[in-house]
């Protein structure tokens, strides 16, 4: 563990905090933009439109609800889990330390803004044809990115790896 932050303690903050600048960029612009635009539509097209929704919920706008006691509780679970991501990131030698690294980024973006907007900005809506999929940020991209990521090691890889020392 003190390897750890002897030899890549600044490169795995640089990336952390990469991820949290890059999404705190991209959600103060959105917000500075749409403030200018007198609340309309940043941008629309076939397939994609930038419009500004407030998710007081988890991803995806999941559990939303004006229950302020709820809404805590989720935040503190979303505490919880980026100490257990960062003490993974510090045990593991594998890729999947940079795997943490992107979700732990991406969720410090969104638990930043529950704490100081009390709710997360979303404003990508990808839509086909009526279709809308949920309203999302780039913090949620990180994430989702992350979590597919440890989901395909633990499906295809894992089995390979085990499936070699049989």
């Amino acid at each position: 563990m003190l390897n750890f932050f002897k030899k890549n303690f600044y490169i795995n903050f640089f990336i952390i905090i990469s991820i949290f600048i890059l999404d705190r960029i991209s959600k103060i612009y959105v917000i500075n933009s749409y403030d200018n635009n007198l609340g309309n539509d940043l941008f629309s097209s076939k397939y994609l439109n930038i419009i500004l929704i407030w998710n007081d919920g988890i991803a995806f706008g999941l559990f939303s609800d004006n229950n302020q006691i709820f809404y805590n509780i989720i935040s503190f679970i979303i505490l919880l889990i980026i100490i257990i991501l960062f003490y993974l990131m510090i045990k593991t030698e594998s890729y999947k330390k940079y795997v943490y690294m992107i979700i732990i980024g991406g969720a410090l973006g969104n638990l930043f803004d529950r704490i100081v907007y009390n709710s997360v900005p979303d404003f990508i809506d990808l839509h086909y044809q009526g279709f809308h999929w949920f309203v999302f940020n780039g913090a949620d991209i990180f994430i989702t990115i992350g979590v597919i990521c440890l989901i395909y090691d633990e499906v295809f890889l894992d089995k390979n790896r085990n499936g070699n020392n049989a």
